[in-house]
């Protein structure tokens, strides 16, 4: 077996070369849209201690992203297919920038790094966004924050409130 399931979302490489294709995106499209959480992701890294953290991820379009940001860490993001907003705060949550993002094909801008602790989450626009995401590990819980001023995922009426508000500042000009 190429993957081995760590829990409803994960699935980890197994073995010294990692390929993944068409078919194995759309078993992830799968479980995404079977998820509580519509997400689901394929990691090349085995450990979280491992240095270099690679993860083909997949997001259903009512997936909800909490704004947040990471401490001491890169992050770059290759979008595969599909399209959203990469969308970014200030620490008060104002939004300060909107990053449209679409496959090559597209004309959007298809790959950001972002290399400083800065509030981000993702608006989707398609069914589902597949994309690969590097980041420096080791993987620790206490290196990200969650915005204060954002709702927890547990808070279903707040999120949807958010997501509204969200779209809605996104389409101001």
């Amino acid at each position: 077996m190429r993957f081995k399931e760590i829990n409803s979302e994960v699935l980890v490489a197994n073995g010294p070369l990692t390929q993944v294709g068409r078919a194995d995106i759309e078993l992830l499209k799968r479980k995404a849209a079977a998820n509580p959480r519509r997400r689901m992701r394929i990691c090349a890294h085995r450990e979280n201690d491992d240095r270099i953290h690679e993860m083909l991820i997949v997001l259903a379009m009512d997936c909800y992203i909490r704004p947040h940001k990471h401490f001491g860490k890169s992050e770059s993001l290759h979008l595969v297919e599909g399209s959203a907003s990469a969308v970014f705060f200030d620490d008060t949550g104002a939004v300060t920038e909107v990053v449209p993002l679409g496959d090559y094909s597209s004309g959007h801008p298809f790959y950001y790094r972002l290399e400083a602790p800065r509030f981000h989450t993702l608006l989707i626009h398609s069914d589902f966004l597949v994309f690969h995401e590097t980041t420096n590990g080791p993987f620790q819980r206490a290196d990200t924050a969650f915005a204060p001023w954002s709702p927890e995922e547990t808070d279903l009426v707040g999120r949807l409130q958010f997501m509204k508000t969200l779209v809605e500042a996104v389409r101001k000009p």
